[in-house]
């Protein structure tokens, strides 16, 4: 008898089913019921009116942004002179780089922390800070990196061909060109970070907190309901950005992302 290849997939559509699927249902159920499973939303208008939980989802944001940017202004070069052959002659460079990505998060949160106490310096914002650039740097030079090392370098020949200067190449071909790679880094570091709760809590000894935490205390406390509608919250933000970062870079992809 033949198995179909379809067939194989079955594990894969269980397993979609039960762990992103149902809890996704789960979520959307709970945040528009209230304790005694009746239909309201009441849970929304109780997050608006709850100043302290909406600053904490702001404050969430503004932290995530601020890590983007960051991991951004510093994964570009560095992915930039990874996948120049003439400044990086050696592909362990690279190993280096994407290496951090194997260790587990939460025990490179750990090390941050005693590095910081080794340091004697104070853990809260910019120890925040510094934790996530650390912690999702990797997730930014990677794609950015795949997209250089694999770019059409004619572009770049024909530019050169034309008298182009090596700052106008850099503008005018290698940055448009490279854009698909950077939206992918910039969903990759965005989405974890405007969610994460535990390193938040490492590196600030709860002195900030983030909307994940607001999320898991509600969750743990039998608060359900009201947990699952800021979870739904936060859901929707990343849905309206990965579909804005993905109309442009298919925008990038249609034009060539060379003007």
């Amino acid at each position: 008898m033949t198995i179909k290849r379809s067939t194989w997939a079955l594990p894969y559509l269980v397993f979609l089913i039960l762990f992103v699927a149902l809890p996704l249902v789960m979520v959307l159920v709970y945040a528009f019921q209230d304790k005694d499973g009746g239909i309201t939303l009441q849970n929304f208008v109780k997050f608006f009116n709850t100043p302290e939980d909406l600053h904490t989802f702001v404050y969430s944001i503004e932290i995530a942004l601020i890590t983007t940017v960051l991991c951004l202004l510093f994964g570009y070069p560095a992915a930039w002179i990874l996948s120049n052959a003439k400044l990086n002659k050696s592909s362990v460079t690279v190993i280096l780089f994407i290496l951090p990505m194997w260790i587990n998060m939460l025990i490179r949160t750990l090390a941050t922390v005693a590095l910081f106490d080794f340091a004697k310096l104070p853990l809260g914002e910019g120890a925040l800070i510094f934790g996530m650039v650390y912690d999702f740097l990797p997730f930014m030079i990677y794609p950015i990196y795949n997209t250089l090392n694999k770019m059409d370098k004619s572009y770049i020949e024909a530019a050169q061909d034309l008298g182009a200067t090596p700052a106008k190449v850099f503008t005018k071909v290698t940055v448009p060109l490279s854009m698909p790679g950077v939206w992918s880094g910039i969903l990759m570091v965005f989405m974890p970070t405007i969610s994460t709760f535990a390193v938040a809590e490492l590196l600030t000894m709860n002195k900030v907190k983030l909307f994940g935490t607001t999320i898991q205390e509600n969750i743990n406390n039998g608060f359900w309901n009201y947990g699952s509608a800021l979870a739904l919250i936060m859901l929707v933000l990343i849905g309206i950005t990965t579909l804005l970062a993905g109309e442009e870079s298919q925008r990038e992809d249609e034009t060539g992302g060379v003007i």
